[in-house]
Protein backbone atom coordinates (compact mmCIF):
# COMPACT_ATOMS: atom_id res chain seq x y z
CA UNK A 1 0.00 0.00 0.00
CA UNK A 2 1.28 3.46 -0.87
CA UNK A 3 2.58 5.63 1.95
CA UNK A 4 0.31 8.34 3.31
CA UNK A 5 1.02 11.46 5.35
CA UNK A 6 -0.25 10.72 8.86
CA UNK A 7 -2.50 13.24 10.53
CA UNK A 8 -0.86 15.21 13.30
CA UNK A 9 -1.86 13.81 16.72
CA UNK A 10 -2.63 17.38 17.89
CA UNK A 11 -3.68 20.73 16.42
CA UNK A 12 -1.20 22.74 14.35
CA UNK A 13 -0.97 25.38 17.06
CA UNK A 14 -0.85 22.92 19.97
CA UNK A 15 2.93 23.13 20.41
CA UNK A 16 2.99 26.92 20.69
CA UNK A 17 4.97 28.84 21.80
CA UNK A 18 7.81 26.35 21.36
CA UNK A 19 6.98 25.19 17.82
CA UNK A 20 4.91 27.75 15.92
CA UNK A 21 1.72 27.04 14.02
CA UNK A 22 2.99 28.39 10.68
CA UNK A 23 6.01 26.10 10.75
CA UNK A 24 3.82 23.10 11.56
CA UNK A 25 1.60 23.80 8.54
CA UNK A 26 4.54 24.09 6.12
CA UNK A 27 6.50 21.27 7.69
CA UNK A 28 3.69 18.73 7.82
CA UNK A 29 1.50 19.69 4.86
CA UNK A 30 4.23 20.60 2.36
CA UNK A 31 7.58 19.03 3.28
CA UNK A 32 6.32 15.71 4.63
CA UNK A 33 3.75 15.43 1.84
CA UNK A 34 6.49 15.89 -0.76
CA UNK A 35 8.60 13.09 0.75
CA UNK A 36 5.58 10.77 0.66
CA UNK A 37 4.66 11.49 -2.96
CA UNK A 38 8.24 11.10 -4.18
CA UNK A 39 8.79 7.88 -2.22
CA UNK A 40 5.60 6.43 -3.68
CA UNK A 41 6.70 7.37 -7.21
CA UNK A 42 10.10 5.74 -6.73
CA UNK A 43 8.72 2.52 -5.25
CA UNK A 44 5.75 2.10 -7.58
CA UNK A 45 6.00 -1.12 -9.55
CA UNK A 46 8.86 -2.51 -7.47
CA UNK A 47 8.82 -5.41 -5.02
CA UNK A 48 9.19 -2.83 -2.24
CA UNK A 49 6.02 -0.86 -3.02
CA UNK A 50 3.92 -2.59 -0.36
CA UNK A 51 6.64 -3.17 2.23
CA UNK A 52 6.74 -1.29 5.54
CA UNK A 53 8.99 1.75 5.35
CA UNK A 54 11.25 0.33 8.09
CA UNK A 55 11.94 -2.74 5.94
CA UNK A 56 12.70 -0.57 2.91
CA UNK A 57 15.17 1.55 4.89
CA UNK A 58 16.92 -1.59 6.15
CA UNK A 59 17.41 -2.83 2.58
CA UNK A 60 18.51 0.22 0.62
CA UNK A 61 21.31 -1.78 -1.02
CA UNK A 62 18.63 -3.82 -2.80
CA UNK A 63 17.14 -0.78 -4.52
CA UNK A 64 19.87 -0.23 -7.11
CA UNK A 65 19.83 3.16 -8.79
CA UNK A 66 16.76 4.16 -6.75
CA UNK A 67 18.54 3.77 -3.43
CA UNK A 68 19.52 7.42 -2.96
CA UNK A 69 16.10 8.76 -3.86
CA UNK A 70 14.38 6.23 -1.62
CA UNK A 71 16.80 6.93 1.24
CA UNK A 72 15.99 10.64 0.99
CA UNK A 73 12.23 10.39 0.53
CA UNK A 74 11.15 7.22 2.33
CA UNK A 75 13.62 8.30 5.00
CA UNK A 76 11.94 11.69 5.14
CA UNK A 77 8.57 10.02 5.56
CA UNK A 78 9.76 7.73 8.35
CA UNK A 79 11.71 10.46 10.14
CA UNK A 80 8.85 12.91 10.14
CA UNK A 81 6.25 10.33 11.17
CA UNK A 82 8.38 9.54 14.22
CA UNK A 83 9.02 13.26 14.84
CA UNK A 84 5.31 14.19 15.01
CA UNK A 85 4.58 11.28 17.35
CA UNK A 86 7.48 12.25 19.61
CA UNK A 87 5.95 15.61 20.50
CA UNK A 88 2.93 16.52 22.60
CA UNK A 89 1.31 19.65 24.01
CA UNK A 90 1.71 17.88 27.36
CA UNK A 91 5.35 17.03 26.72
CA UNK A 92 8.53 18.17 28.35
CA UNK A 93 9.73 17.22 31.77
CA UNK A 94 11.89 14.15 32.12
CA UNK A 95 11.57 10.43 31.41
CA UNK A 96 10.90 7.93 34.18
CA UNK A 97 11.16 4.22 34.77
CA UNK A 98 13.45 1.93 32.82
CA UNK A 99 14.25 4.59 30.20
CA UNK A 100 15.34 7.07 32.87
CA UNK A 101 17.52 4.42 34.51
CA UNK A 102 19.15 3.58 31.18
CA UNK A 103 19.79 7.27 30.46
CA UNK A 104 21.43 7.78 33.84
CA UNK A 105 23.54 4.64 33.42
CA UNK A 106 24.67 5.61 29.91
CA UNK A 107 25.05 9.38 30.03
CA UNK A 108 25.36 10.11 33.74
CA UNK A 109 22.16 12.16 33.94
CA UNK A 110 19.19 13.36 31.93
CA UNK A 111 20.83 16.79 31.67
CA UNK A 112 23.89 15.19 30.10
CA UNK A 113 21.69 13.43 27.55
CA UNK A 114 20.02 16.73 26.68
CA UNK A 115 23.42 18.41 26.32
CA UNK A 116 24.60 15.64 23.99
CA UNK A 117 21.50 15.84 21.79
CA UNK A 118 21.80 19.63 21.73
CA UNK A 119 25.49 19.50 20.76
CA UNK A 120 24.86 16.86 18.10
CA UNK A 121 21.95 18.74 16.58
CA UNK A 122 23.60 22.16 16.74
CA UNK A 123 26.82 20.72 15.32
CA UNK A 124 25.18 18.89 12.39
CA UNK A 125 26.59 20.58 9.29
CA UNK A 126 23.80 21.54 6.94
CA UNK A 127 20.54 19.65 7.16
CA UNK A 128 19.96 16.55 9.25
CA UNK A 129 18.86 15.07 12.54
CA UNK A 130 20.07 14.27 16.05
CA UNK A 131 18.88 10.92 17.40
CA UNK A 132 18.60 8.96 20.60
CA UNK A 133 18.99 5.36 19.47
CA UNK A 134 19.37 1.86 20.79
CA UNK A 135 22.56 0.41 19.34
CA UNK A 136 23.23 -3.25 20.14
CA UNK A 137 21.25 -2.92 23.35
CA UNK A 138 22.86 0.33 24.50
CA UNK A 139 21.62 3.91 24.27
CA UNK A 140 23.59 6.32 22.10
CA UNK A 141 23.21 9.77 20.55
CA UNK A 142 24.06 9.99 16.86
CA UNK A 143 23.62 12.51 14.07
CA UNK A 144 22.56 11.90 10.50
CA UNK A 145 22.71 14.01 7.37
CA UNK A 146 19.71 14.95 5.26
CA UNK A 147 16.95 12.34 5.70
CA UNK A 148 19.28 9.45 6.54
CA UNK A 149 18.00 7.29 9.37
CA UNK A 150 19.82 5.14 11.95
CA UNK A 151 17.57 2.24 11.00
CA UNK A 152 19.68 1.84 7.85
CA UNK A 153 22.73 1.21 10.08
CA UNK A 154 20.99 -1.39 12.20
CA UNK A 155 20.13 0.98 15.07
CA UNK A 156 16.68 1.55 16.57
CA UNK A 157 15.58 5.21 16.58
CA UNK A 158 13.86 6.17 19.83
CA UNK A 159 13.74 9.95 19.42
CA UNK A 160 14.85 12.37 16.73
CA UNK A 161 15.02 16.14 16.47
CA UNK A 162 14.77 17.61 12.98
CA UNK A 163 17.47 20.24 12.45
CA UNK A 164 16.65 21.08 8.85
CA UNK A 165 16.12 24.83 8.56
CA UNK A 166 12.50 24.29 7.52
CA UNK A 167 11.85 22.88 11.01
CA UNK A 168 12.71 26.09 12.83
CA UNK A 169 13.70 29.04 10.64
CA UNK A 170 10.38 30.92 10.65
CA UNK A 171 10.57 31.31 14.42
CA UNK A 172 14.21 30.87 15.38
CA UNK A 173 16.06 32.03 12.24
CA UNK A 174 19.70 30.91 12.53
CA UNK A 175 19.49 30.12 16.26
CA UNK A 176 19.32 26.34 15.97
CA UNK A 177 20.42 25.71 19.59
CA UNK A 178 17.53 27.85 20.85
CA UNK A 179 15.10 25.79 18.79
CA UNK A 180 16.49 22.53 20.20
CA UNK A 181 16.18 23.89 23.75
CA UNK A 182 12.56 24.86 23.07
CA UNK A 183 11.83 21.48 21.45
CA UNK A 184 12.69 19.69 24.71
CA UNK A 185 9.58 21.37 26.18
CA UNK A 186 7.32 19.34 23.88
CA UNK A 187 9.08 15.94 23.81
CA UNK A 188 6.68 13.14 24.74
CA UNK A 189 8.91 11.01 26.95
CA UNK A 190 6.12 8.48 27.50
CA UNK A 191 6.15 7.75 23.77
CA UNK A 192 9.95 7.44 23.80
CA UNK A 193 9.69 5.08 26.77
CA UNK A 194 7.19 2.94 24.82
CA UNK A 195 9.68 2.62 21.96
CA UNK A 196 12.47 1.78 24.38
CA UNK A 197 10.34 -0.91 26.07
CA UNK A 198 9.41 -2.43 22.72
CA UNK A 199 13.03 -2.42 21.51
CA UNK A 200 14.34 -4.04 24.70
CA UNK A 201 11.55 -6.59 25.21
Amino acid sequence: MAYEVPDLPYAYDALEPHIDEATMHFHHDKHHATYVSRANELLEGTEWADKPVEEVLKNLDSLGDKATGVRNNAGGHYNHSLFWESMSPNGGGAPSGALAEAIDATFGSFDELKAKIRATGAGQFGSGWAWLVLDNGSLAVVGSANQDNPISQGKVPLLGVDVWEHAYYLKYQNLRPNYIDAWFNVVDWDKVAERYAAATA
